[in-house]
């Protein structure tokens, strides 16, 4: 068993990355179309070209990752490396520039190419670090866990304290919301940028894999791997459900629940806002994650998803009953967290599965592509990120939806019909026929709990013979002078 302060350190690693990703999310369109001033359909183009091009970068930067060789491993010196332009980027993203309306939407394009560019430089690594930790498909669910784990918890923290930090600068500091928002984003970066060099000086890689053929080689292997088809698939729509739910939430709250919704708990009247409802679900996350060990031990990886994933569609038209009422708020938030702990399952799950699939490479084609294996569930997440976030706006736009202006951010809007219905569609059914979709691809899926434990034992015996023929390969395995 590795030490806890490895898969501590490994769960830093994507607590960075996912306090910028749910913020890119979440808040993002809501950014473009209320503060920083663009157009929905621009928006959405926006979100759409510059996610399919993050998505078609992840296995060049697999390919790049695979072909790394340090004293560091291959994949663990991108933490220490591509840290500070993580932040810079991401800082960069939320500024609003005093330009005319094109030199903003050029200023955007540039901004979100480079700091998706850079997200893909040193989440692809970061996630195929997983495959070369240790060789145990259950230890790997375990880091899959921890790193899910610290990920929600990044995610709870960016959430819950996004609306309050740009609060205190926007009232102690007379900042514009423009203002606020960047100066919140500076605050979230510099803590991202610490966690990434903690991840970086607490991991450690053990296995050395080599990639004896040539890319050209390694993309044919690819994509005549039937379960990598099938895993990418289930996990583009487990990403198009979690975007499609996340990006509506800050709309939904502004012109369903109001600004001034508040809940009852026992004598305390507490605001019920956007930030509120994310960070709990994000929290409950956390307990899925927990959960993730247990019940994929108990029922299988395979079987867990199909469940995880019909559980998602029944509770999912659920929230669409519900009243827009004091009592409908304490319903929501219960769906909310069912619908979080669900998700907090599905998560960990999903990456271990990738490191099955990247065994199954390796036995099969006798390559190790474990980066580009990696680098494909990074596509999966952006291109439904991308897919889910345009849909989202495109739908708005297509339904009326009245944006508000920049100076006005919290004002109430009259909003057609139509367009509060689309966003109570897009909270409840369209989400829930993703799930659907989801549970009919990986239905076929066929990497059971007794292929894998076949795969890993032959796989043992195939890396044995390896080592035998150059033992100085486990030599250069150790790490722990570094």
């Amino acid at each position: 068993m590795k030490l806890l302060k490895e898969k501590i350190g490994y769960g830093f690693g994507d607590m960075a990355s996912s306090m910028f990703w749910k913020v890119f999310s979440y808040y993002l369109p809501f950014f473009y179309s209320n503060i920083f001033g663009l157009r929905l359909v621009d928006a959405a183009l926006l979100v759409l070209i510059t996610r399919i091009w993050d998505g078609i970068s992840d296995p060049g930067m697999g390919i790049i990752a695979d072909r790394t060789h340090t004293r560091w491993g291959k994949y663990r010196p991108y933490l220490l490396w591509i840290a500070v332009p993580f932040s810079v980027c991401g800082i960069l993203l939320f500024t609003t520039p005093d330009f005319s309306y094109a030199g903003k939407l050029v200023w955007a394009y540039a901004t979100y190419i480079a700091m998706m560019t850079v997200y893909t430089a040193i989440n692809v690594p970061y996630g195929a670090m997983l495959g070369v930790m240790s060789d145990d498909p259950k230890e790997k669910t375990v880091f899959s866990s921890f790193r899910m784990f610290f990920a929600y918890g990044g995610s709870f923290i960016a959430l819950a304290a996004w609306q309050p930090i740009c609060d205190f600068f926007q009232n102690n500091y007379g900042m514009s919301p423009q203002g606020s928002w960047q100066s919140a984003m500076i605050v979230i970066a510099v803590a991202c940028c610490i966690l990434f060099v903690c991840c970086f000086f607490m991991t450690r890689e053990r296995l050395q894999t080599v990639s004896t053929v040539s890319v050209g080689k390694d993309f044919k292997s690819l994509l005549s791997n039937r379960p990598w088809w099938l895993l990418i698939g289930a996990a583009l729509c487990f990403n198009l459900f979690n975007t499609v739910r996340g990006a509506t939430v800050a709309y939904f709250f502004a012109d369903v629940i109001g600004f001034d919704a508040h809940i009852e708990f026992f004598s305390l009247s507490i605001l019920f806002y956007a930030g509120l409802f994310l960070s709990i679900g994000e929290v409950a996350n956390m307990v899925g994650v927990a959960l993730c060990v247990p019940v994929a031990g108990k029922f299988g990886k395979k079987t867990t998803f199909i469940m995880v994933n019909t559980l998602l569609v029944v509770f999912s038209v659920l929230f669409f009953v519900l009243p827009v009422s004091p009592t409908g708020f304490w319903l929501m938030l219960l769906l909310q967290i069912v619908i979080s702990v669900l998700t907090g399952i599905m998560s960990p799950l999903v990456w271990s599965m990738y490191a099955d699939v990247s065994d199954y490479a390796e036995l099969k084609y006798k390559t190790a592509s474990t980066g580009l294996i990696f680098s494909s569930s990074s596509m999966a997440q952006k291109f439904g990120g991308a897919i889910g976030g345009a849909a989202v706006l495109w739908l708005l736009d297509s339904c009326g939806y009245i944006a508000r202006s920049s100076d006005a951010a919290a004002a109430m809007v009259d909003q057609p019909q139509a367009a509060i219905s689309c966003l109570w569609m897009l909270m409840t059914f369209i989400p829930a026929a993703v799930a659907l979709i989801s549970i009919c691809v990986v239905w076929f899926y066929p990497l059971t709990t007794e292929k894998v434990d076949d795969i890993v034992a032959r796989l043992k015996v195939q890396r044995g013979m390896k080592s035998a023929d150059n033992p100085q390969q486990d030599e250069a395995t150790d790490f722990a002078n570094v």
